[in-house]
């Protein structure tokens, strides 16, 4: 699973995509499936950014190549997090949703109503009772002298 960059995402989801599955066979895996799971709002601002894009892939790769292959994540600023699980095989209706993806007709959806940014909050009015007073200690200790 692969947590993309929103921006580069909207601007062009298979170039987006196309970041991650080059890295894949950069490092020698053979591609079973990839596709758009979901856009989602974060529960953390990553990088500044508070949504992205969910890339599901399946993949086979050898373990020699995963170090390598994690440290170009790392170094990856359009990919924002990434999971590594392995299984045992495909799960069922996962090669049908990646097909249905790979279709012409296919559109990547609109990003949703939540994604507009906060409404900015007016400063709290200012008080003069609010106002703090710190003595200045140089001050008295000159005084006391």
């Amino acid at each position: 699973m692969f947590l993309l960059d929103n921006q580069m995402v909207r601007e062009d989801w298979n170039k987006a995509k196309a970041v991650v599955l080059d890295l894949l066979q950069k490092h020698g895996a053979k591609l079973k499936t990839a596709r758009r799971w979901d856009e989602r709002k974060l529960a953390y601002p990553i990088d500044g950014r508070k949504r992205a894009t969910f890339l599901l892939t399946y993949a086979e790769m050898e373990n020699e190549h995963l170090v390598a292959f994690r440290r170009d994540l790392e170094l990856n600023e359009r990919i924002l997090r990434y999971l590594m699980i392995q299984v045992d095989q495909v799960p069922e209706g996962e090669l049908e949703k990646a097909q249905a993806e790979s279709a012409a007709d296919f559109v990547v959806p609109a990003p949703p109503a939540d994604d507009a940014p906060d409404p900015e909050k007016p400063a709290p009015e200012r008080r003069p009772e609010d106002d703090v007073q710190v003595p200045d200690l140089d001050l008295m200790a000159v005084e006391e002298n």
